[in-house]
């Protein structure tokens, strides 16, 4: 089975409109904000510079990547499966001209090409209908957008990196979980077993347990849902699995949601306890709890416990990511 699609390429010549004096088709710019709001991302390119008329009539911001005046179509495809770090095979092209179709077909076999007819169908199309839409699915153009913006700023920034992150105001808003906020945690780095949603799903009901969720942003944009927390509550313990998404961690984030918990569970009378299996990708979840203070208490069979001593709690750290919580 294909994956959906999560980039859409417009050859904007005879797709997005018709002749010299460009006026978008209705029905391209209904297309355009549907396959936005379920997250699929649109991309640019076409032998003119069509960047006034896009201004023009609004829709520049829709166009995560723009790039014009190539020689090929599959160019700016590989830039945009490049920029955006995406597999070919989540790529699709949606052109007027056969050619240009047929160009891509040849040079890019597992990019999805269709005709400008097609159009008006391709929100109705399985490639372009994800398992799950949310109020997150709907963000990932300003995500990818300020992360670009953060790139850029990242690279001609004249200090260190940890310089650079104390001038991102970064906010980590924790919260209890919802439904939808579930499938995203198939993404995350996990100290554990990473839970199924379905999992997760019966967790959330359970007086004993709680999800809790972080969204990250800073000064550029958001980052989204960067991680995930699943607390077992007992008269004396908080047992906990944490995850995470790797490229966030470097921020601090982690670590600011890691000591949120235990400073909660601390002054609740529990003792954070968290159970950690190695795997080829979470070493950098272990640095973290480490860090945080859990000492591991228990090591067999290739599983660690790990606690925090409540006669000597860990001195609270400075971060600099400000931690604000919701319901």
């Amino acid at each position: 089975m294909r994956p959906t699609v999560r980039g859409l390429v417009w050859d904007l010549d005879d797709t997005l409109w018709q002749g010299a004096a460009p006026v978008p088709s209705p029905t391209a710019v209904r297309t355009l904000h549907t396959l936005d709001r379920r997250g699929i991302l649109h991309a640019g390119t076409g032998r003119r510079d069509h960047t006034v008329a896009l201004s023009r009539h609004g829709l520049t911001e829709l166009f995560t990547v723009l790039g014009f005046g190539r020689d090929t179509t599959s160019g700016p495809i590989r830039a945009l499966a490049s920029t955006l770090d995406i597999p070919l095979e989540t790529l699709a092209l949606v052109a007027g001209d056969q050619m240009a179709r047929a160009e891509v077909a040849a040079a890019l076999p597992d990019v999805r090409c269709y005709p400008a007819t097609m159009v008006e169908r391709l929100p109705g199309l399985a490639d372009f209908t994800p398992e799950v839409v949310t109020a997150e699915t709907g963000e990932r153009r300003h995500v990818v957008r300020a992360e670009q913006r953060r790139r850029t700023a990242g690279t001609t920034h004249p200090g260190t990196p940890a310089s650079f992150l104390g001038t991102l105001d970064l906010e980590l808003e924790i919260r209890p979980a919802r439904a939808p906020d579930l499938l995203i945690a198939r993404q995350f780095t996990a100290t554990g077993r990473p839970p199924t949603p379905a999992d997760l799903q019966a967790l959330i009901t359970k007086p004993d347990h709680e999800v809790l969720v972080a969204t990250l942003r800073d000064r550029f944009g958001p980052y989204g849902v960067v991680g995930l927390a699943v607390l077992v509550l007992s008269e004396s313990t908080t047992a906990l699995e944490l995850l995470m998404c790797d490229q966030v961690l470097a921020t601090g984030a982690g670590a600011a949601f890691l000591d949120h918990i235990v400073a909660r569970s601390l002054m609740a009378g529990r003792r954070p306890v968290a159970d950690f299996l190695p795997t080829r990708t979470n070493r950098q979840l272990l640095v973290t709890l480490r860090f945080s203070g859990f000492q591991v208490i228990a090591n067999a069979e290739g599983r660690m416990t790990l606690a925090i001593d409540p006669i000597r709690p860990p001195v609270p750290r400075r971060h600099p990511v400000r931690v604000v919580t919701a319901r």
